[in-house]
């Protein structure tokens, strides 16, 4: 790359504050103005601050660092990350974990899963046997049908994500989009051809929204939704809306469409107008994407999935989208499929509810989260985040569909030796290879002990957080949804967000917006950090003033005699 002769020469660089061209090595094999652009500015006045990490220290200049250099950066990048991770209290990330007795070995070795997790590959440096039996344990804890079997189109197809759930997320409305579209399935991949399709029962005709499939998801999704159907080009009902029918809202007739499907206070999608909406589009003919929350990213919901099925599934008989003959021009062939497709993102709940049902069960806990998984059987796909609830140190997930739901792959592949019917591609082996330890070491009595004590754990943060609330004379807005592992309340200084890692977001209440944070509570939480916090919270100034509708008066002037 050729040098900025107008860049700065004298920027202070690194952690000996020598200028970025005084950096590089003492051999000057690689030095000089030919190699590398310098700064164009102080990149340490350009980005945000973290106070315990000075950035010079950790900048990266051409010479790289001296062993003294590296082992100052590493303390302080150190210190700050075991600070913040006793505190880590706002988002649902299990911060217990133990892997490095065990697995340190597997640093120094490269894991790559590219590829279908049930096909072998000339890759051998994978974890796919570890995969198989990480996905097995999954397709049991949520009633699919198992072992994963090609041959049989009822029993469950996944694989072990590289992200966590807005990957699952991905794949799972692509998955959706080529199913609803008509587009070739696995299995039914023979041939090529124009796609033409006839609604059942035959003969009815064929709408022109056939294969043009509208998305609804709840106002409390996870943004990560929001991304994909942009990048998959999925239309939602309210794009859609808001160009062909304009004026025809079927909620409030005249005024604009919703962004999103509406919500009830504690966060679960509004079942009665979500109805109202799918039957204005399958009335169209358009077929239908609903993707649940279980577990959404703030209020902790849990959608009422087996009630939305049922509600969906009634909506889509009464107008032919049950039951569809997709063929193909070029070769007649045909299959049959719906025109409907629910997806759940069950990024923390699919992995802990399923243990706090069994708590119930057994007596432990009175309450338990509705039913999401595949006892559904319109349930056509569900992801879950391996970091949140059962704890990895970097994110990673879980995708599960049915096999006879399966897109079919791009071109298989001689050069891995498998079809690559994931995502990614490339997947991190070293996932499957953490949530395999995990699951080895915690049986499902230790897994239900967990879930029924971070319940008992959450009312407990409900009830101290409504006892300062009472004490303070003072509205907190406390608030939990039902078996919520969050409990949210007005926002408090920057300082204690800062300490606590409390995760913030502005709602509208009444047409007022307020900005809360959440309180997560991970099997890394203690009663005792709880009760740091509440001491911190019941400090003076610990949450800003009440704003005043009227000025403040000034103080009377006394008059002297």
């Amino acid at each position: 790359m050729a040098h900025d002769d107008d860049a700065p020469s004298d920027i202070p660089f690194g952690p000996e504050d020598a200028p970025w061209q005084k950096t590089f090595s003492d051999l000057r094999l690689v030095g000089g103005p030919r190699y590398g652009t310098p700064p164009s500015a102080d990149p340490r006045d350009a980005y945000i601050g973290v106070p315990e990490v000075p950035f010079a220290k950790v900048q990266l200049p051409p010479g790289g660092l001296d062993p003294g250099q590296y082992a100052e950066a590493e303390a302080l990048f150190r210190s700050h990350i075991d600070t913040q991770t006793r505190n880590f209290a706002g988002y649902q990330v299990t911060s217990d974990l133990d892997y490095r007795s065990r697995l340190a070995h597997y640093l120094d070795r490269h894991l790559n899963n590219v590829g279908d997790p049930f096909q072998s590959s000339s890759y051998t440096l994978n974890s796919k046997v570890l995969e198989r039996a990480v996905l097995d344990y999954f397709a049991s804890l949520w009633h699919a049908k198992w072992p994963h079997d090609e041959r049989d189109p009822e029993s469950y197809w996944g694989y072990l994500l590289t992200m966590g759930s807005s990957e699952g997320n991905l794949y799972g409305l692509w998955n959706a989009r080529d199913y609803l579209s008509g587009r070739l399935l696995r299995g039914h991949d023979r041939g090529a051809g124009a796609i033409t399709g006839e609604q059942a029962p035959a003969g009815e005709g064929q709408s022109p929204n056939a294969f043009h499939p509208i998305a609804f998801f709840s106002e409390d999704t996870h943004y990560s939704l929001t991304k994909a159907v942009r990048a998959l080009a999925i239309d939602t009902f309210h794009a859609v809306g808001s160009t062909r029918y304009p004026n025809e809202n079927p909620l409030r007739p005249g005024t604009p469409w919703p962004t999103e499907v509406p919500s009830t206070a504690d966060g679960a999608i509004d079942i009665d107008r979500l109805a109202v909406l799918v039957r204005f589009f399958a009335s169209r003919g358009y077929p239908i994407l609903v993707s649940l929350n279980y577990g959404s990213t703030f209020k902790g919901a849990y959608d009422d999935v087996a009630a939305v099925a049922r509600t969906v599934r009634g909506i889509c008989t009464e107008y032919g989208l049950h039951r569809r003959r997709i063929r193909r021009a070029a070769t007649g062939d045909h299959d049959e499929r719906s025109g409907y497709w629910l997806h759940i993102d069950g990024a923390l709940g699919a992995g802990y509810a399923p243990f706090l049902e069994m708590a119930r069960n057994v007596g432990m806990v009175d309450q338990a989260p509705p039913m999401f998984d595949f006892r559904i059987a319109d349930v056509n796909s569900l992801t879950m985040s391996g970091h949140k609830w059962f704890g990895t140190p970097w994110a990673c997930g879980v995708f599960m569909s049915r096999t006879g739901l399966q897109m079919t792959p791009p071109k298989s592949s001689e050069y891995i030796g498998a079809a690559d019917t994931t995502f990614a591609g490339s997947r991190n082996g070293f996932s499957a290879l953490l949530m395999w330890d995990h699951l080895a070491r915690h049986s499902y009595d230790d897994q239900v002990r967990l879930a029924a004590g971070c319940d008992r754990l959450a009312g407990y943060v409900h009830e101290r957080l409504l006892d300062l609330q009472h004490r303070l004379g003072r509205d907190l807005w406390v608030a939990r949804s039902p078996q919520a592992l969050t409990v949210r309340f007005r926002q408090p200084r920057a300082e204690i967000v800062h300490r606590y890692s409390l995760a913030a977001e502005t709602v509208p209440v009444d047409g007022v917006p307020r900005t809360y944070v959440h309180l997560y509570v991970m099997r890394h939480l203690s009663r005792g950090r709880v009760d740091e916090l509440i001491a911190d919270l019941h400090r003076p100034g610990a949450f800003p003033p009440e704003p005043s509708a009227d000025p403040p008066c000034r103080p009377r002037r006394r008059v002297v005699t």
